[in-house]
């Protein structure tokens, strides 16, 4: 992926997770002086890993699946032979029944019982013939893919979970961003015919570094630093500076001012936008109406090695708070060693004023270890050995009914600033996967070595622009067509690789 080497110029990247780090890498790697500004203590942002109790654990679950060949290209450049391929179990729990995830038809329905399961036979069936009206919103989107029976069983309530907000008020956008051509059908068909056109959410296999997905970018700042930039940590950079609609620089909380020619920024949208000197009013209040979601993470240590076959799992049943759960167990041995001992992480969502944001940590671990024993996956509290918390604020963007109506002034006001590229989950406030925020930081650092006028808007925001046929295998680096890629150039491999995509459920 060469690019033009370009020296003389100064970038400030604000944050030093996968977009940040990623555009100071490949900006770094073509001589540019690139400084990153981290907030935190470590670098990856919501995909870093950390150590506990003697393992590598993630932020949650994080699988990495691209189609992009450049993102691809970039992965495997950087994480070199040290992944393995895992392959992908995960399953909802529904009334006390694990079924299978993505949903497969006649799982399902078993699981639900005779009654259920014409109820929503019938349901889909009527949905045929009267389709429901389209209006925007994620539950109508839905419900005309699965009929309104399993829409309630398998999206509603998980869905209301993760965004606080009823399904009538979440935008569409979440479903076309996520699972926009998967239906019924669709899961019918490749249950009969194992499709080798796989939908995103149908991807059973996928690469994973063998320190963790923050091992990636671990290596990224390294490099950075290697070539001469920076990663400064525990530095939060206060606000942008502009002058006249173009860059200035940055300053720091103290006041400190330091000039760049250009800022590539991660930090959440809304904050950089309230504190820009030459925001009209009309865009800050735009983006004062924009939200995110705060996620917090139990992590509970469990006296056993085999608590459940799954990755993760998405928890459907209405009484307990918890959203998923994350079993590291059954990602890499790397991630254990030779410890005998499970970690599951109980995934929590709300705002920061919620009861369950201001609950002090005891009170969190003693919820968890309750929520625990109500799936059954654990028989006895006493297998629980220990527990600790783990909160991220502003995780998810909410894709409120009407949201883009708020973005459109915000973009349309960055877009005049010279010299200014918005990224990231956080930064263009997209619910991206890490294959999204990577090639938005590659786009960005292209802009700015090529003056190449990527829009780095539209990255998630077309499915079907976005796949590019390549995914990553065991082997390296192979085409749909089964061309294979080999020290930068492609040949002719034995074997086709089925098509996959992007994770739908990575942070």
């Amino acid at each position: 992926m060469p690019l033009t080497t370009k020296s003389g110029i100064r970038v400030a990247v604000v944050g030093a997770g996968p977009a940040g780090l990623t555009a100071a890498y490949v900006l770094s790697r073509a001589g540019v002086e690139a400084h990153v500004y981290e907030g935190s203590d470590s670098v990856g942002g919501l995909a870093k890993s950390i150590r506990l109790w003697g393992q590598t654990v993630d932020l949650g679950p994080h699988r990495f699946f691209s189609h992009d060949r450049r993102v691809n290209e970039l992965w495997l450049e950087v994480v070199k032979r040290d992944y393995a391929m895992v392959q992908r179990s995960t399953r909802i729990l529904y009334r006390g029944k694990l079924h299978k995830y993505p949903l497969q038809p006649f799982d399902a329905l078993t699981k639900l019982g005779p009654l259920e399961a014409i109820r929503c036979l019938t349901s889909y069936g009527l949905e045929q013939l009267r389709p429901t009206h389209q209006n925007g919103t994620f539950e109508n989107w839905a419900c005309s893919r699965f009929g309104r029976c399993l829409f309630e069983i398998f999206f509603k309530t998980y869905s209301e979970k993760l965004w606080g907000i009823p399904c009538t008020e979440l935008d569409a956008d979440f479903a076309a961003q996520r699972i926009k051509q998967f239906s019924l059908s669709a899961a019918i068909k490749n249950a009969f015919f194992k499709t080798a056109e796989k939908h995103r959410t149908l991807a059973d296999e996928f690469a994973y570094p063998n320190g963790g997905t923050g091992m990636v970018y671990k290596r990224m700042a390294e490099s950075v630093s290697q070539r001469g930039g920076q990663v400064l940590l525990r530095t939060p950079v206060h606000r942008v500076l502009t002058e006249h609609n173009r860059i200035k620089g940055i300053e720091l909380p103290d006041g400190t001012a330091r000039n760049y020619d250009y800022v590539v920024s991660s930090m959440p949208l809304t904050q950089l936008v309230a504190r820009l000197q030459e925001a009209p009013s009309a865009v800050i209040e735009a983006s004062r109406q924009l939200t995110f979601r705060n996620t917090i993470l139990v992590y509970l240590e469990i006296a056993s090695s085999t608590v459940c076959e799954d990755n993760w799992m998405y928890i459907h049943s209405p009484e307990l708070r918890t959203g998923r759960i994350t079993n590291f167990r059954n990602w890499t041995t790397k991630l254990y060693g030779d410890s005998p001992n499970t970690i599951l992480a109980m995934e929590y969502w709300c705002n920061e004023g919620d009861d369950l944001w201001q609950k002090c940590d005891d009170e969190l671990i003693s919820m968890a270890r309750h929520e625990l024993m109500a799936t059954t996956l654990v028989e006895s509290q006493s297998l629980v050995m220990k527990g600790i918390v783990h909160r991220i604020p502003k995780c998810y963007p909410v894709y409120r009914r009407g949201y883009k109506n708020l973005l459109q002034p915000i973009q349309a006001h960055l877009g005049e600033i010279r010299g200014l590229h918005v990224i990231g989950r956080y930064g263009s406030f997209k619910y991206n996967n890490q294959d999204h925020s990577i090639l938005m930081g590659i786009l960005a650092a292209e802009n700015i070595l090529e003056n190449a006028g990527h829009d780095l808007w539209t990255v998630n925001a077309d499915y079907d622009t976005y796949q590019e046929g390549w995914s990553i295998t065991e082997t390296g680096l192979v085409s749909s067509l089964g061309m294979k890629q080999n020290s930068g150039s492609a040949s002719r491999g034995d074997e086709a690789v089925a098509l996959t995509a992007p994770s739908c459920e990575s942070r």
